[in-house]
């Protein structure tokens, strides 16, 4: 409780704390949208669940490696060197999940364009199981915790402010989940275009994994700028539609 009080009276904690839920939520776009799309491919009466299950899994992962802190200093050491290059375990989950975000967008766009499909629409892919889809979600999870506690351990050593600001982080993307979930099952264009984040951030993770640092910003500031290009398109489509 005296921890909790300090916290509470200083003015730095609360900079800390503004400044990591910030953090934590845009480290987790990512997950957000590899939630999202695989959400879709669940049946519609059970997309909602697997959408919280995932959310509440990541929440309880991120709560567990926070309560072992100190076992997450040794993720960065390394473990092996591999022509020349160190790997630690930290960089073997960023490849292991960047080579699996790359074969599931790249499965999922396949499906979507596959000139077999017949008439159906592409959106209408077969439909995932919920078991299938939290095991998807349980591998990401674990690849996208580890990268956001490295950081907020990395921001701050009070464990109070990390425990808020990841609870925070997951509460804000458990209320964002389901809009952004139903925008990107109604617009496939805009299906499309998630698909092409989860490329682009999964060849990010592997470039990562190899010791090849790529910032976030430019990522997310190339995101942003293909969704308002997008958007303008959406316009675009529906004053046209108007006039015919």
């Amino acid at each position: 409780m005296e921890t909790v009080s300090r916290l509470v009276a200083d003015p730095a904690a609360w900079a800390a704390l503004a400044t990591l839920i910030a953090m934590e939520v845009v480290l987790g776009v990512d997950n957000l949208v590899f939630i999202a799309i695989l959400s879709g491919r669940v049946t519609a009466s059970r997309r909602a669940l697997a959408r919280n299950i995932g959310l509440s899994a990541a929440l309880v992962l991120r709560l567990a490696l926070l309560a072992s802190a100190a076992a997450i200093v040794h993720l960065t050491q390394p473990l092996a060197t591999v022509l020349g290059h160190p790997f630690s375990l930290r960089d073997v989950l960023l490849l292991a999940g960047g080579l699996f975000l790359v074969w599931k967008a790249t499965t999922e766009i396949h499906e979507r364009v596959d000139p077999n499909a017949g008439d159906e629409e592409p959106a209408n892919a077969a439909p995932l199981g919920l078991i299938a889809a939290f095991v998807q979600i349980m591998i990401i999870d674990i690849v996208f915790s580890v990268d956001s506690i490295i950081t907020a351990v990395g921001m701050t050593n009070e464990f109070p402010i990390m425990v808020v600001a990841v609870v925070v982080a997951v509460g804000a993307m458990m209320v964002a989940s389901g809009p952004l979930g139903a925008f990107i099952h109604r617009n496939p264009t805009v299906l499309m275009l998630a698909l092409s984040f989860l490329l682009m951030i999964g060849m990010t993770l592997i470039a990562d994994g190899f010791g090849f640092h790529i910032e976030r910003g430019y990522i997310y500031a190339a995101m942003f700028f293909s969704s308002l290009v997008e958007a303008l398109n959406a316009l675009a489509r529906r004053k046209a539609e108007r006039r015919t």
